[in-house]
């Protein structure tokens, strides 16, 4: 089977999904229920980078690629996720090829990058240094987030980075940048998705989406547009929404009946 980085060279769809749950429990029953890929997410949760190795751990125990979501573009973390046995990041709110360089670099060893040389989880423990470093530069994934109006205005050139192995819309921010957040079928949000599109297939670049809500048919929709690297929605919706429609099912079926 080809890994993820191979698919988003080759445009071949892959699936995974978002944790913000920071019990490892939570990591192993999304890593058993068939997803590629999971996304550990430091930028709208509250797991700290103990907790991330935790997660990573697990992930990478299962066989899937784990991904960091970092809290913002910053060399610092990348350095730590990566070293805690991260296979890649998906940086948020990068708007210029300027930042999408930055990230490759802060992401890779000299000489293509800057990241410093450390010895923990990664590296073996100092046990394996030499076989992490020879591969690190390759195996990488950099997946930059397209989520605001100015990232599209800049499109070309930071899909044209070196290093850049992919990107991913995230649809609540682009459309919070346009002034109207949440609104995904608006013209105007709907015209700067079409943008994306024509542009990434244009050069040849895989598309990436969020569909945050766990609405099935919303992934085929993306999946017929054309979009290959996909996230299926997030840990606590899918609890959340289990747990509703179940006992909104329930009370439906009572039909004025009382439980004792």
């Amino acid at each position: 089977m080809e890994n993820l980085k191979d698919k988003l060279k080759n445009n071949q769809l892959s699936i995974g999904s978002w944790i913000t749950l920071a019990h490892p429990a939570i990591a192993e029953i999304m890593a058993d229920a068939g997803f590629e890929w999971l996304v550990v997410d430091m930028e709208h949760s509250v797991i700290t980078i103990r907790e991330a190795e935790e997660l990573i751990r697990i992930i990478a125990l299962k066989g899937l690629t784990p991904l960091v979501r970092l809290t913002a573009l910053d060399p610092n973390q990348i350095k730590r996720v990566m070293d805690s046995g991260a296979e890649g990041v998906i940086v948020p709110m990068v708007k210029t090829a300027e930042e999408a360089r930055l990230a490759v670099k802060a992401v890779k060893y000299p000489p293509f990058g800057s990241r410093s040389v450390g010895l923990a989880r990664a590296q073996g423990y100092g046990m394996c240094f030499e076989e992490y470093a020879r591969s690190i530069n390759e195996k990488s994934i950099v997946i930059v987030q397209i989520e605001h109006i100015e990232a599209i205005n800049n499109l070309e050139p930071i899909l044209r980075v070196d290093g850049v192995d992919g990107t991913i819309i995230g649809p609540y921010d682009l459309s919070a940048s346009m002034g109207k957040p949440g609104r995904f079928k608006d013209k105007d949000v709907l015209e700067k998705l079409k943008t994306y599109e024509n542009i990434s297939k244009n050069l040849r670049k895989p598309l990436g989406y969020h569909v945050v809500q766990p609405d099935t048919e919303s992934v085929m929709n993306k999946i017929n547009a054309g979009y290959t690297f996909i996230a299926f929605s997030v840990d606590h919706l899918f609890l959340g929404h289990t747990v509703r429609n179940g006992l909104t099912e329930i009370r439906k079926n009572l039909h004025g009946k009382t439980v004792d």
